[in-house]
């Protein structure tokens, strides 16, 4: 059991955390919540003792054996295997001594050390690092590669199965899928949900947190506030927490009033002097009660393309790949305003290759690409983060890409991604990854894509700008084709799943949970041979069966998006009646401000909802003629 008993903490003015109060159960599973920059590492560091608390003390972890996934890629020419079998401290250590009692002729050491290889499961210790190996993606055929001949997220990669390959007490992830594809995502919280240690989890992936965590720790304002349950069982206390908390700030505001109203009546009176004087006392030793907002430093819309064309690129039998050899062939797909596309496949499958010559960043090896005229691609992918100007402020960067612009209408725009004041000015180069993140996503949001390729888009997000990102894509009337890893956004945004397989890529008949059940059946197929499932994938259907699967596909694809549009709708009616009202208000005029504000909200939720009510009469009407025809056939 760990113990933080009025735990302080401070970096540099600032204080991150203050007087936290938290007891952690052995075996408990939690998942550890908050903005960027509330202090979720810091408690890592505290933990493991690379920092210390500036108050308080931090009881229970002598003497606990502490795994955590190191922060610097590994290099050298150590095999992959060897550096994977490096992580269980103890194994290494035994294995030393055997050699050192071997190389004496110490017979009763050796005894006892083999007898200690045996009770820590040593013999097996191989084929569990080439399990973890083969879960993160590693084909067999590249264990014993060494460490540089792997990138840098396959390095990332192999730091995290050091990790799980140290048998340990507590066991610390910090953004542990951040590196990960979907298949591997899966495969680890299937992994961790039988793991014996006590599990800290920093996660901006909400699904990731639901499958593994039992309790959340939310980080907010300098405090903690702890919740029985995963990230949903979190997000529905907290909602009905600030409900109840706002409830009870109005009713105070009332009591105030009355009591306000009171005093100024009589303070002036002689016979009620004494009483005014009293009801100021009460008010002042009143514990006030604060206003509940759910911060979101994130608000922005997509902006109307300037033109949609009827079909935006089509791609008949083409192929992709580098040197001349194609990675992907046979990509059959056509592009139109309102699609939503997620590419699933494992790592190096080729899903960005496919992304790249969709960009036009590649050419086709083979077949045809045929780009609308009019074409306007937005294309956000990790290595644009590596392009921006380090010594350029985020406004300098929006003016570039658009230098008549007025400089006031680029700050509003850059303070929807939080860069308000100065911080628009500031050269980005000391931003952290999700400020640059933040700002290369705005750069594509304000250049008016009618075709969004977004390849993996919420690495060092956090939760808030996830959702504002996942709110902006609703009102989006462009196409989306998006890899992600981030299982919560592609339900909420997209409608179809493709896939990668084998050198080719085919529409996936199912959703997420149809995906991850198909991938648990996959391993046998991994190592040898194409499974049945794999070939159908992958093969060119042009039968009266595969059209029924591909349109008993877009049936499904287009009752979810229906459904999401309807959900939307709703949201946006009570936004809307929810400003009407405050804009009924005869009080609100007095402050220009305030109902210039409202108007200007009043108008953007208008415009989101005749966005979202016209995508969803054409989607409803695709829907009924689609299901007729199945009907009928």
């Amino acid at each position: 059991m760990i113990d933080f008993k009025n735990v302080s903490l401070r970096r540099g003015p600032r204080e991150l955390i203050a007087g936290l109060n938290w007891r952690i159960q052995p075996g408990e599973r939690i998942g550890i919540v908050g903005q960027n920059g509330t202090g979720k590492t810091s408690l890592f560091q505290l933990l493991l003792g690379e920092i210390h608390p500036d108050a308080g003390d931090i009881a229970g972890t002598e003497g606990l054996d502490i795994a955590t996934v190191r922060q610097h890629e590994p290099a050298g020419p150590q095999p992959a295997i060897e550096y994977v079998l490096d992580g269980d401290h103890e194994l290494r250590s035994v294995e030393a001594e055997l050699s050192r009692a071997e190389a004496e002729g110490n017979g009763t050491r050796q005894a006892e050390l083999h007898g200690r290889l045996a009770e820590i499961d040593g013999y097996a210790a191989r084929a569990r690092a080439a399990r973890l190996l083969h879960g993160l993606g590693f084909a067999a055929d590249v264990h014993d590669r060494p460490l540089d001949s792997f990138s840098g997220g396959w390095r990332m990669r192999l730091n995290l199965a050091a990790a799980l390959m140290r048998r340990c007490d507590l066991l610390l992830l910090d953004e542990p899928t951040n590196h990960l594809d979907m298949d591997a995502v899966f495969w680890l919280q299937e992994y961790l949900a039988s793991h014996p240690a006590t599990l800290l989890i920093i996660s901006h992936d909400r699904d990731f947190l639901d499958a593994v965590t039992q309790t959340t720790l939310h980080l907010e304002h300098r405090r903690a506030y702890y919740y029985s349950g995963n990230y949903t069982a979190f997000e529905a206390m907290r909602a009905e927490a600030k409900a109840q908390q706002q409830a009870a700030y109005e009713n105070q505001q009332k009591k105030l009033a009355q009591l306000q109203h009171f005093v100024d009546r009589f303070r002036a009176k002689a016979t009620k002097a004494r009483q005014a004087q009293s009801k100021l006392k009460q008010m002042e030793r009143m514990e006030k009660v604060e206003a509940a907002h759910v911060d979101s430093p994130f608000q922005f819309e997509f902006r109307q393309p300037s033109r949609l064309s009827d079909t935006l690129i089509r791609l008949d039998n083409a192929a992709v790949g580098y040197d001349g050899q194609p990675l992907v062939s046979g990509i059959k797909l056509r592009l139109v305003p309102g699609d939503r596309l997620a590419i699933l496949g494992r790592n190096g499958a080729g899903k960005s290759t496919v992304m790249k010559l969709l960009a036009g960043a590649l050419e086709p090896l083979d077949g045809e690409v045929q780009p609308d005229r009019y074409l306007n691609v937005g294309y956000f992918a990790q290595h644009q983060l590596e392009q921006l100007d380090s010594k350029a402020s985020a406004l300098e960067h929006l003016q570039r890409a658009e230098p008549n612009a007025r400089e006031q209408d680029l700050r509003d725009f850059l303070g929807g991604f939080d860069f308000h004041g100065d911080k628009a000015l500031e050269p980005i180069g000391p931003f952290s990854g999700g400020e640059k993140a933040r700002l290369a996503l705005a750069l594509v949001v304000h250049a008016r894509p009618n075709l969004l390729l977004l390849d993996e888009p919420t690495n060092h997000l956090d939760l808030d700008m996830r959702h504002a990102l996942e709110t902006a894509l609703a009102g989006y009337t462009g196409a989306v084709v998006m890899i992600a890893h981030d299982r919560h956004l592609i339900d909420a945004t997209c409608e179809q799943i493709w896939y990668v397989s084998e050198g080719h890529l085919a529409p996936f008949d199912g959703d997420l949970d149809d995906y991850r059940k198909w991938l648990a059946g996959q391993g046998a197929a991994r190592e040898g041979g194409r499974s049945k499932a794999s070939a159908s994938l992958s093969a060119a259907n042009g039968s009266d069966s595969g059209h029924k699967a591909d349109r008993r596909q877009r049936v499904k694809s287009l009752q979810k998006t229906v459904k999401q549009a309807e959900t939307e709708m709703n949201r946006l009616t009570r936004e809307i009646e929810s400003v009407n009202q405050e804009l009924a208000k005869p009080s609100v005029y007095s402050n220009p401000t305030e109902s210039a504000r409202l108007g200007q909200e009043q108008s953007r939720l208008k415009r989101q909802l005749e966005t979202i009510e016209a995508r969803w009469l054409k989607d409803a009407e695709a829907l009924e003629s689609l299901q007729k025809d199945l009907s009928a056939a």
